[in-house]
């Protein structure tokens, strides 16, 4: 019930409560998509592709969470690339504990589970934020989160997908064999840069109990 209040809530103050849009939105965001960064504030350009990175950082959880959920973890995940929070909160809401991972990893769950992601996206974030801390401009920046909804919206998004990230940890990380970790405290004081260090030193998921029960299934 909270993460459906809160959702109705992101959703009323987006449309309601936010600045208006602005008539150049539409050509800042296909501007930036293609790299025609020219003229564009850094911290603008670094907040759009950091709201690039957290999908893939939920993705290395939620694909892993969903095999054991009725609902499809792969399409809020999916969503959560153009939408953001608004598609991770309706999913939080109708899933269930989840702290066991059953059956063998495919190619695909081997690559998000992987530590050189988690390296990868580090590296990309950190060359982001250093680019954004030392070129971009904080007035225009902040004139820009008071006057344009796309701007404000994503910098709440951004908030957002930083605070929920502990909603999923816990499981995650007991799939894993990692209760009482002191990493789940790095990750909650640590927005963004915890989520990320996890990802570089979690323990790789175990497909064993899949192997265990086949072995069974050819004994019988």
């Amino acid at each position: 019930m909270a993460f459906w209040l809160i959702w109705i809530g992101l959703i009323a103050y987006g449309f309601l409560l936010s600045p208006p849009n602005q008539p150049d939105t539409f050509e800042l965001i296909k501007n930036m998509s293609i790299g025609n960064w020219e003229g564009i504030n850094p911290l603008i350009l670094t907040l759009f592709n950091i709201m690039g990175i957290w999908p893939l950082i939920y993705a290395a959880v939620l694909f892993s969470d969903g095999r054991g959920q009725k609902i499809p973890a792969w399409a809020f995940a999916t969503a959560s690339f153009g939408v953001g929070a608004f598609a991770i909160l309706p999913y939080l809401a109708l899933r269930q504990p989840n702290q066991k991972f059953t059956g063998a990893k495919d190619i695909f769950l081997k690559f998000l589970d992987s530590r050189w992601l988690g390296v990868a996206l580090s590296l990309a974030t950190f060359a982001l934020l250093c680019f954004g801390l030392t070129q971009g401009n904080w007035g225009n920046f902040i004139a820009q989160w008071q006057t344009s909804k796309f701007i404000h919206v994503m910098s709440l998004d951004f908030c957002m997908l930083s605070l929920l990230f502990p909603a999923i940890l816990g499981d995650d990380m007991a799939r894993r064999g990692m209760t009482n970790s002191p990493l789940y405290w790095v990750v909650v004081l640590l927005p963004l840069i915890g989520a990320l260090l996890y990802l570089c030193f979690r323990t790789p998921l175990s497909d064993s109990e899949m192997e265990v029960s086949l072995g069974s299934q050819k004994v019988v």
